[in-house]
């Protein structure tokens, strides 16, 4: 029943559009037998431009073919070099995400944060429930420069941090995975933030390290040790299947030394607010000025510029 919802749902929209332009054919007929046929041209108008933006939004769609595209998904944010400035900005990032899962419909939960020393947060992690919401947020994956005046520097200097993005899909194949005790260490600790007179009161938040690969799973939003683990470890198996998923050695390496390396010359995208204001995508040379609107979390247009570029890239290697 799943899959047959999920062909509805891709077939739906297609049916929607047919009918969609064959209203706007029986206007322009009705316009066409018109003397004056003015009145009809602002509603033809009008509804071909929505037409013309559902088509590239049904495009988009074509683009996410991959085996987990259409899977929630868990966005992990780390703060990198910058000391308080890099954890305000993970912050911000935190934000940015949240607002654009909201604007989609998409339904949210911290599972893990961890706030900075002074200002904002070193780490959080974020389950993002919604029909292709690993398709669309996997090419978020990496390290996001900022460049800033920043309100934590006494003499107002304009200053560079980073933070690292990681996306993984929620799979249902985490059950055929299987961890050797031997390879994992779990430590118990109590949660932090808010959550009422139960945080600190005992240790339920859970750390899973996997020391293989050195991959490092914590959850603390549940109520319960119990809880926490079986996510933790879901979110852990997750990554691993990904691991597992990519081509050769080499590609893996890279992988890690995204996570590892959130520093100058490995970032993704860059976002300055001085001297001048532009976010820019390093790999596929997306622009925009507006970078307000952006940090609000209206980054579809990057995204899309990804999916393409994604698939330009398989394409060429398949040549």
């Amino acid at each position: 029943m799943q899959r047959l919802n999920a062909l509805k749902d891709t077939v739906q929209p297609w049916y929607t559009l047919s009918q969609r332009l064959d209203d706007v054919r029986m206007l322009v007929d009705l316009a066409m037998s018109e003397e004056e046929p003015s009145e009809f041209e602002a509603e033809v108008a009008l509804e071909t431009n929505e037409i013309v933006k559902q088509i590239d939004r049904l495009e988009i769609e074509t683009l996410l073919s991959g085996p987990h595209d259409a899977s929630n998904a868990y966005i992990e944010i780390n703060a990198g070099a910058g000391g308080a400035e890099a954890n305000d900005w993970a912050n911000m990032l935190l934000r940015a995400y949240l607002r654009w899962a909201e604007r989609r419909g998409f339904k949210t939960e911290i599972l893990d944060i961890v706030d900075g020393d002074v200002a904002g947060l070193k780490s959080v992690t974020i389950y993002v429930q919604g029909h292709n919401a690993y398709g669309l947020l996997q090419g978020e994956r990496g390290v996001h420069r900022l460049v800033r005046l920043s309100p934590f520097n006494a003499n107002n200097k304009r200053q560079t941090s980073f933070a690292g993005i990681d996306v993984t899909p929620e799979v249902a194949e985490v059950g055929e995975v299987e961890l050797d005790d031997k390879d994992i260490r779990i430590d118990y600790y109590r949660a932090s933030g808010a959550g009422g007179q139960h945080v600190n009161k005992t240790s339920s938040a859970v750390r899973i390290t996997h020391v293989p690969t050195g991959l490092v799973v914590a959850v603390q939003n549940e109520r319960s040790q119990h809880q926490n683990r079986e996510v933790a470890t879901n979110i852990l198996k997750a990554r691993l299947l990904e691991l597992a998923r990519q081509e050769n050695k080499a590609s893996i390496n890279e992988l890690s030394g995204e996570r590892k390396g959130i520093e100058f010359g490995s970032q993704i995208r860059n976002y300055v607010f001085q001297p001048y204001t532009l976010v820019k995508d390093v790999r596929t040379g997306h622009e925009t000025g507006d970078i307000i609107r952006v940090m609000d979390g209206e980054i579809d247009d990057f995204i899309d510029a990804f999916l393409r570029w994604n698939r330009s890239q398989k394409d060429d290697q398949a040549l």
